[in-house]
């Protein structure tokens, strides 16, 4: 392994999209989802430490939730977990991680990676992402790492790429937001077009320049707090200045600004597992179409079901299809497959009408 090569795992989300299972108090990152007997979060620092020095990975995540990043993924030291005091979206915290490791070793190459993402191939991951921080080392760039679409779909970000290079890694053109159906049918039938999975690679340097050049409020404002990280007093600092900052993506702040961008088209299988449809996509389905985790079904002329209950539970279906079947302590949430999407519109609607007795 390479001293020089560090990792940051975001892990501060909700994902309230799998409500009721994921919540406030306990968000996605931190459940075993797949059913594989570990949480998203031990599936992620499990992957990076096969090629990271475990003492090189850190773990950016709410405030509330350093005891969960703690008691999933024990023996970290206090400095590996970077509280967030304030949601104030991927730019500050990015900036945070990279000074708390430029800190440690100024010649570090990082890698931002989601915690709650699905990889079907650790060792092709490993492959992809050795080669953008060589890239990286040797370059003053940023590297992504692009998805091949399979599909036109439009709840994923894209990126516009130069198809007529001739390297690995192709130079990016373009961020391009979530698109409409038509404009992500355009871009598959163009060809030069990435899904944006949200893994990034750059050197300290690169990025700690960018963010100078790029967000100087920003910059000066945790740049003041570096005799604070890696220490006790690290708390203290960010307690009182956190929420000061920016409440922006690293999207908009520094890869919309940045002139020498590179996106590998990654080799390995991926889901961003953003809703109970994309576990239903990955999941091995019985021969009606239905997707149990947990659960026992007896099910007739029923079909097309994503069913996730507690352990042993029995689910007897008759006539039902199509239909997301979500049970968890003191909720059941029934709701049409082709509606999920309105799940965040329905907690919000729960929590107005019935307040905080139930598990939102």
């Amino acid at each position: 392994m390479n001293s020089k090569h560090f990792a940051v795992i975001m892990a501060g989300g909700v994902g309230s999209r799998f409500w009721p299972v994921s919540t406030q108090a306990f968000p996605k990152q931190f459940h075993d989802l797949m059913n594989t007997g570990s949480s998203l979060l031990q599936q992620t620092f499990t992957r990076l430490q096969k090629f990271i020095p475990t003492e090189n990975i850190f773990v950016l995540t709410n405030a509330d939730y350093v005891s969960l990043v703690h008691e999933q993924i024990p023996g970290l030291n206090d400095y590996q977990i970077v509280p967030e005091p304030a949601m104030r979206n991927t730019a500050p915290c990015i900036l945070l991680a990279a000074l708390k490791i430029q800190k440690i070793e100024p010649e570090a190459v990082m890698l931002v990676a989601p915690s709650d993402h699905l990889i079907d191939d650790d060792g092709a991951f490993m492959d992809d992402i050795l080669k953008c921080m060589e890239h990286s080392q040797k370059n003053d760039s940023i590297c992504t790492l692009g998805i091949t679409p399979d599909a036109p779909k439009t709840g994923f970000g894209y990126i516009e790429y130069n198809a007529t290079d001739t390297s690995p890694l192709n130079s990016v053109i373009k961020f391009r937001e979530k698109p409409d159906k038509d404009t992500a049918k355009q871009f598959l039938a163009q060809g030069n077009f990435l899904w944006n999975a949200g893994i990034f690679v750059w050197s300290i340097n690169t990025i700690v320049q960018a963010f100078k050049m790029n967000q100087s409020k920003m910059f000066d404002l945790f740049y003041s707090g570096l005799a604070d990280y890696n220490t006790d007093s690290e708390t203290t600092f960010l307690e009182a200045n956190y929420g000061r900052a920016e409440n922006i993506s690293v999207d908009y702040a520094i890869l919309e600004k940045s002139q020498s961008i590179y996106v590998l088209p990654a080799t390995f299988g991926w889901s961003d597992l953003g809703t109970w449809g994309s576990l239903y996509e990955e999941k091995e389905k019985d021969v009606d179409g239905n997707v149990a985790i947990g659960a026992k079904v007896t099910a007739q002329n029923s079909s097309g079901n994503m069913i996730f209950l507690p352990e042993g539970k029995l689910a007897v279906l008759e006539g039902v299809n199509d239909y997301i079947i979500v049970e968890k302590d003191n909720v059941i949430l029934m709701i049409p497959r082709e509606k999920e999407q309105e799940i965040k519109e329905i907690v919000a609607r729960v929590k107005k009408e019935h307040g905080d007795s139930v598990n939102s």
